[in-house]
C-alpha cells in the first residue's frame, strides 16, 4: 500500500504539534509576562494554518485508508492536547511500518 500521505500526514502532525507548543510555552508566556503580544499574533497563525492542513489531511487518510470513524475521531481530538499529535504520528508510523 502507498503510505506517502500517510507520511505526509505524520508530518504535518508534527509541525501542528510544535507550533502548539511554541504558541502555548513561548508565546502566550511572552504576551502575558513581558507584554509582547505580537508573538502570538504569529504563532497564533502558524499554528491555525498548521491546525486546517492537519485537519484536511487526517480526512484525506480517513478515506483513502478506510480508517474507522472513531480512529479518526481520536485522531482529531489528539490534536487538541499538546503533546498527543507527536504519539499519534509515532503511533502510525509504527502501524505503517508493520502493514507494510
Amino acid at each position: 500500500m502507498d503510505y506517502r500521505l500517510l507520511k505526509r500526514f505524520c508530518m504535518i502532525a508534527t509541525l501542528e504539534g510544535i507550533s502548539y507548543l511554541l504558541l502555548l510555552g513561548v508565546a502566550m508566556p511572552l504576551k502575558y509576562v513581558w507584554d509582547k503580544p505580537e508573538f502570538v499574533k504569529y504563532a497564533g497563525w502558524a499554528h491555525g494554518v498548521l491546525f486546517v492542513a492537519y485537519a484536511v489531511a487526517l480526512i484525506m487518510c480517513w478515506a483513502k485508508y478506510k480508517w474507522s470513524f472513531g480512529k479518526a475521531a481520536l485522531i482529531f481530538f489528539a490534536s487538541l492536547l499538546p503533546i498527543a499529535p507527536f504519539i499519534v504520528e509515532r503511533k502510525l508510523m509504527k502501524e505503517a511500518l508493520q502493514n507494510a
